[in-house]
């Protein structure tokens, strides 16, 4: 393929069909240039077809274009070819590009010398990368010689990331490592032939010495340190490595991957790594802090963007099919249940969960089914946030000026970044935020989950397109944001929740609304309360909020704080149930309240 001539002509592309090959469905979508701007305009998805009987993934990407073009009229592929470019107005295609997760994604295993710091690092790169972390091995992580290689010899992942020591550093611990994985002989998890990719970030005075270890065992290939000194973490030029290895390694051994690589006109890029990228591009392009959440079926990827520093981390065991047992053990049953807002008993709650996993691909029949598989959405979401924030931290191992405070927080570790005082936008995509019956159900589940506070927007994906459009963002960025904009991310509005406790009834705040059309109403917002106000997704409101005494609206406890708010297509949602959120504990008072709640935003259809 000749990448560099498509380069230049990336901005005259006006047709571009891009797939996503999941693990259960290729999605496919059509973005035509209309007038100035890059709209999406068709969309068709089919099976994946990495298994057997097919044992090719490019059928199911055949199907789901075969979809678009039926719904188009127009002719894009001749016999198992995509036409590019375009012959006329109604044959063929600029250019096809794809991102994949087929085949379960990029397993790696990443290794350390200290487990919380170059372990973490290594961590952080490889999951800013797309991968899922199968495990973390350290020289301190408290496992006998034996036990390391055993486990690097059962795990069979994609990869292995090695990292370990500052520049200059001591070599000893790094080496070690490098021995215990020459000693393990790992073999990779697809195709006996090739030898494992193996990538090392440490300190480069080690490189020798871990050349002559491993270049033999594995496909051995060395990049700068990702820690070069403990106050900076270099993470690009690992993360770049895992994708050229990706590519080149592990993707080939995947089914019908070089027919599809022949028929993309840019590299195939993992699925996540795309979501990021598009994430990445519009938090810079706004100015934005934000957190991205794609909770599919077996896992649930997080990502935010804060202060322009990028993370990302993969929940593997949170998911609404595969892993919703998973769910279930983490949160325990009394936190799926206490979303719920009615009585059920415990059995028949855990059966519903077994039959989920047993047929993953059924979708809710009835009301109560919903209301469950919603009520374990939020743990998931919940539960991922908490195993995010504890990855997107400041460096771990240095020294910070120390206050009183910090004394009583045990600075040990790094301060996580995220800040939800700081949070501008929440976006949510996957199956059960994106396809839920009534958007306000989208936008309560993550307000309940990640209990914003102050001010925050909140959006979801329309249809899941965003792999798509981070694939297309690194051949033509304005196409991307464009159809971003216009028709993948929908605006669902801004939750307003003061930071406080009170009693059920007391004030919480006194707010002043100036709307769009110069009306001013004022209200008291009381504790134990949920409001919501229509406010379209172009307009927006001036609100003042006046916090009572002891409540925070981000300035200050009793400070008042006015804000510009955005409107979407569910509204204005003012939250006054407090923060930290405290559900009642007695069941009967709970149920109260979750019906109080659900009923004063219309989340779900009123019993006839």
């Amino acid at each position: 393929m000749a990448h560099h001539e498509s380069a230049k002509v990336a901005n005259s592309f006006t047709v571009i069909v891009a797939t996503d090959c999941g693990s259960t469905t290729t999605k496919a979508i059509l973005i035509e240039k209309v007038g100035d701007t890059y709209r999406q305009t068709y969309r068709g998805e089919a099976p994946t077809t990495v298994e057997a009987p097919f044992e090719d993934v490019t059928r199911g990407v055949l199907n789901a274009i075969a979809e678009i073009e039926e719904l188009s009229g127009r002719k894009i592929l001749a016999g198992d070819q995509i036409i590019t470019p375009c012959r006329d107005e109604k044959t063929g295609v600029d250019i096809y590009i794809s991102t994949s997760s087929a085949g379960g994604g990029l397993q790696m295993m990443v290794t350390g010398v200290v487990q919380n710091m170059t372990g973490e690092s290594a961590q952080r790169a490889a999951l800013g990368a797309g991968a899922i972390v199968i495990d973390v091995l350290a020289a301190n992580d408290g496992r006998l010689p034996h036990e390391k290689i055993e486990r690097i010899r059962t795990m069979r992942p994609d990869m292995i990331l090695m990292a370990g020591g500052t520049d200059g550093g001591a070599v000893n611990h790094v080496v070690e490592m490098a021995e215990y994985v020459a000693a393990a002989e790992p073999r990779p998890r697809f195709g006996v032939t090739y030898k494992l990719p193996l990538i090392y970030a440490g300190n480069k005075e080690a490189q020798p010495q871990v050349r002559k270890i491993l270049e033999e065992k594995s496909a051995l290939v060395v990049t700068d340190n990702i820690r070069p000194v403990l106050e900076r973490e270099n993470l690009a030029p690992a993360r770049n490595k895992i994708h050229d290895l990706f590519l080149e390694h592990v993707m080939q051994q995947a089914p019908g991957y070089k027919k599809l690589m022949e028929m993309a006109g840019a590299p195939i890029m993992p699925t996540p790594a795309a979501v990021g990228l598009i994430m990445e591009a519009i938090a810079k392009r706004e100015h934005l802090n934000l957190i991205g959440v794609d909770i599919g079926g077996a896992t649930t990827d997080v990502f935010s963007v804060f202060e322009g520093a990028f993370n990302r981390t993969v929940s593997a065991n949170l998911g609404m099919s595969y892993s919703v047992s998973n769910v279930l053990a983490e949160a325990g049953l009394a936190n799926i249940m206490r979303w719920v807002p009615f009585t059920i008993d415990e059995q028949t709650l855990r059966n519903r969960i077994k039959n989920k996993m047993i047929r993953p691909t059924t979708i809710p029949q009835t009301l109560d089914e919903l209301q469950i598989e919603q009520a374990i959405a939020r743990e998931a979401l919940r539960l991922a946030l908490i195993h995010h924030k504890s990855l997107a931290t400041g460096l771990k191992g240095v020294q910070q000026e120390r206050t009183i405070s910090d004394v009583f927080e045990q600075q040990a570790s790094g301060k996580s970044l995220i800040d939800m005082l700081k949070l501008d936008l929440i976006v949510g995509s996957g199956g059960i935020l994106s396809h839920a019956p009534r958007r306000i159900q989208s936008m309560l589940m993550m307000v309940d989950a990640y209990e914003p506070m102050g001010c925050t927007r909140v959006s979801v994906d329309s249809i899941f397109m965003m792999p798509h459009l981070g694939v297309l963002s690194t051949i033509n960025e304005q196409a991307a944001t464009d159809v971003f904009v216009r028709d993948c991310m929908i605006y669902l509005g801004t939750c307003v929740a003061p930071i406080g406790q009170g009693k059920d009834g007391e004030v919480c705040a006194d707010i002043e609304t100036t709307w769009p059309d110069g009306k001013l109403t004022k209200e008291q917002l009381r504790f134990g309360e949920l409001k919501l106000f229509p406010l379209e997704g172009e307009q927006k409101a001036t609100i003042k909020v006046q916090p009572a005494k002891g409540v925070n609206m981000g300035a200050g406890a009793g400070v008042a704080v006015t804000k510009e708010v955005h409107g979407g297509v569910v509204g204005l949602l003012l939250d006054g149930r407090g923060r930290p959120l405290k559900l009642p504990a007695e069941q009967q008072a709970r149920v109260a309240s979750l019906t109080k709640w659900f009923d004063a935003v219309g989340l779900y259809p009123k019993e006839s």
